[in-house]
């Protein structure tokens, strides 16, 4: 039986690292058996392209290579960790903790085509994705919307104030403006839970954006279902959710 896939978005700067690492000890302590991944996958040879693309090999600017072609170079990468690493444990019924997945490439590469052929594009990502190369469907994604002008202080700070080290997405403020703005229409039409991760200019707080991410994925039908299963196994003795 197949595991559940929980998927964390959002730009980059957001926080997801950090709040995948809060979720993966939370769910570790519901008892739930749980991979935790991160794509693109640096250490694998199978993220060469993306790594030339986010360099700027492909050409300085993010439009410089079209939305289907780069969404090809992320979703190699997806496939070649699913086929050798965590589909294994995924189809044996471990949960899968995703930092960043399909979803991204929705969120970042959409915002290259004109408005009227969004829907068709997200329409190719899940055919091309979850038919064609076979991935498994998130069954909860949860999208982290921190304003691009606060991401990017929270990047400067990342990187010591070394501009050289960011990509050409995290470089462009124009195009990461557009890449929010097609992430909330992602979010919307697709039916992810989306969380403020800022009020105005000022980030939220990581136990805050935290205890929001627990209520969500607690309140959802997969977790309830699992929830009652447990308890049913201890005769009602001990609950699994300790939020």
């Amino acid at each position: 039986m197949n595991g559940k896939l929980i998927t964390l978005e959002g730009l980059d700067g957001s926080g997801k690292g950090t709040q995948a690492a809060f979720l993966e000890q939370w769910l570790g302590m519901q008892g739930i058996s749980l991979r935790k991944v991160s794509f693109p996958d640096y250490q694998s040879p199978s993220s060469a392209l993306v790594k030339m693309y986010l360099s700027g090999e492909f050409g300085k600017d993010p439009g410089c290579v079209n939305p289907y072609a780069a969404s090809s170079f992320y979703a190699v990468d997806r496939c070649a960790g699913f086929l050798k690493d965590w589909g294994t444990a995924y189809k044996s019924g471990s949960w899968i903790l995703a930092d960043r997945y399909t979803t991204s490439n929705m969120i970042y590469q959409i915002s290259k085509l004109p408005k009227e052929e969004w829907d068709a594009f997200l329409a190719w990502v899940e055919d091309y994705e979850y038919g064609k190369l076979g991935l498994p469907r998130p069954d909860l994604t949860i999208y982290l919307d921190m304003p691009p002008g606060v991401s990017q202080k929270l990047l400067k700070a990342r990187y010591a104030g070394d501009e050289s080290k960011k990509d050409i997405h995290e470089r462009d403020l124009l195009y990461l403006q557009h890449c929010r703005e097609s992430a909330m229409y992602t979010a919307k039409t697709l039916g992810w839970r989306i969380i403020s991760c800022a009020e105005g200019q000022t980030p939220r707080s990581i136990q805050d954006i935290h205890k929001e991410i627990v209520s969500i994925l607690a309140a959802s039908d997969f977790f309830r279902e699992m929830s009652f299963s447990h308890r049913e196994s201890t005769n009602g003795n001990e609950s699994p959710v300790k939020v």
